[in-house]
């Protein structure tokens, strides 16, 4: 393989449309095999309740068996939680059903059988709240078609034999956080619009006698749904909920909330500046630079691509900052590739001066500098080499190893052009240091 020629003319072009990635517990084929402790937890489960069952698991979060094991009577031995729904009930029937076993010295008994909400389990959280010392077993959980989410939030007494339901409410996003620093845990939700009510975010602090205190604020806009839910310190030290809502259009915008002192749930945005953030579903919140601040990545038409179809048009990624008045404010310019999963972040003194463009032919972004309304000169090729001998190949030919994930290797060359003066050029140092990947 040759060293690949400069490309000096625009090519066809694909525009960038999102920036997140990742699988679906819905894409797994199979449940995963049972354990032994699993087995024999399978085996109480049936003999308490027969044979005719099958096993349901959680969709998301940390927890995502059938079997959760965990102390959640705060006795310091671990309990088992078990959701499965019963065969052969009628449409009509609740199926879903939640089971607690608990260990009698090295043998596993069901102690607790009752109906669950819903007919599938979106999210299991096992969590103390505010400052009272129960432990809460929180389950989100929808219907068949997923469109509908409640959660409850339950406490198991080993005394009773009883799972208690503490809290009931629908839902769109649940999560549980120390939101105002006080080390102790908040119960976040969030609800989209619907039926002309506004999108809410609300946070739930505990307090010892066991009562649920609410704090509610509306969101910037008729936000239907949710793309994602971040953390991120604000310029004053506090944390802030970075809220990335799907508008009417599809597109996602961010709103910030946080606890103030005095346990209120603030909005930082004004509508107008969450409208600002509006960009492509799936561009999430990210701290690009692993600083503990998040970055807001809003899309800008890179530059020469201003007069052509938006089909045609590469965008590159301007990731904004919350700043101390509560404005965005620029931080970085990159080129963000969904497809591949990285981000190159753009020196400073390339902003307004350098392009991208695609070589189709060899499948590679280059960057080039843009003056006076024309392409001049390659400074920058990436590339993803999905096997080994591709990657080789451009090694030998005088490209850098940037990143691997699994068989795909991805690979940076730097022309060797004449110095021409324009401050532009860079080594292989700068590119290190300015290629990021998303894991």
């Amino acid at each position: 393989m040759k060293i690949y020629k400069a490309l000096l003319a625009l090519p066809a072009v694909l525009s960038l449309t999102g920036c997140t990635f990742g699988t679906s517990i819905d894409n797994l084929m199979a449940p995963p095999k049972l354990s032994v402790e699993q087995e024999q937890i399978f085996s109480a489960l049936t003999k308490a309740t027969g044979q005719g069952i099958r096993l349901k698991y959680p969709k998301s979060g940390k927890y995502l068996s059938a079997f959760i094991i965990d102390d959640i009577d705060g006795d310091g031995g671990n309990e088992a939680v078990v959701f499965y729904e019963r065969n052969g009930l009628g449409v009509d029937e609740i199926t879903l059903r939640i089971n607690v076993l608990d260990q009698d010295g090295d043998k596993w008994r069901s102690v607790y059988d009752n109906a669950a909400e819903g007919s599938e389990i979106e999210k299991v959280i096992i969590s103390r709240l505010g400052n009272n010392d129960r432990i809460n077993l929180i389950v989100g959980s929808s219907l068949i078609n997923r469109s509908e989410k409640n959660v409850t939030i339950y406490n198991y007494d080993p005394d009773e034999g009883a799972m208690k339901a503490t809290f009931g409410a629908s839902y769109s996003f649940i999560d549980v956080t120390d939101l105002d620093g006080d080390n102790n845990k908040e119960f976040l939700l969030l609800n989209g619009s619907s039926n002309g009510s506004p999108a809410v975010a609300k946070a739930f602090q505990l307090d010892a006698e066991g009562k649920y205190h609410e704090y509610a604020c509306e969101l910037s806009d008729t936000f239907a749904d949710f793309d994602n839910l971040s953390y991120g310190r604000l310029p004053d030290g506090k944390t802030g909920l970075y809220i990335d809502a799907v508008s009417g259009t599809g597109s996602i915008q961010t709103d910030i909330v946080y606890m103030d002192s005095d346990g209120g749930l603030k909005k930082v945005f004004a509508p107008e500046a969450s409208h600002a953030t509006l960009r492509p579903s799936g561009c999430a919140s990210y701290d690009i630079d692993n600083d503990g601040e998040l970055e807001i990545p809003v899309q800008e038409i890179a530059p020469s691509y201003e007069d052509v179809s938006e089909g045609e048009q590469i965008k590159l990624t301007d990731w904004k900052r919350l700043g101390s008045d509560n404005t965005l404010e620029h931080k970085y310019l990159s080129y963000f590739s969904i497809g591949e999963g990285y981000a190159f972040i753009f020196p400073e003194k390339w902003r307004g001066k350098v392009t991208v463009v695609r070589d189709a032919i060899n499948d590679e972004m280059v960057f080039c500098t843009y003056v006076d309304g024309r392409i001049t000169r390659e400074l920058l090729r990436i590339c993803c080499a999905e096997d080994s001998v591709s990657q080789e190949d451009r090694i030998s030919n005088g490209y850098m190893l940037l990143h691997t994930k699994g068989e795909s290797s991805y690979l940076a060359y730097i022309p060797q052009y004449p110095d021409t003066g324009d401050g532009l050029s860079i080594n292989s140092g700068d590119v290190a240091i300015n290629f990021r990947f998303k894991e």
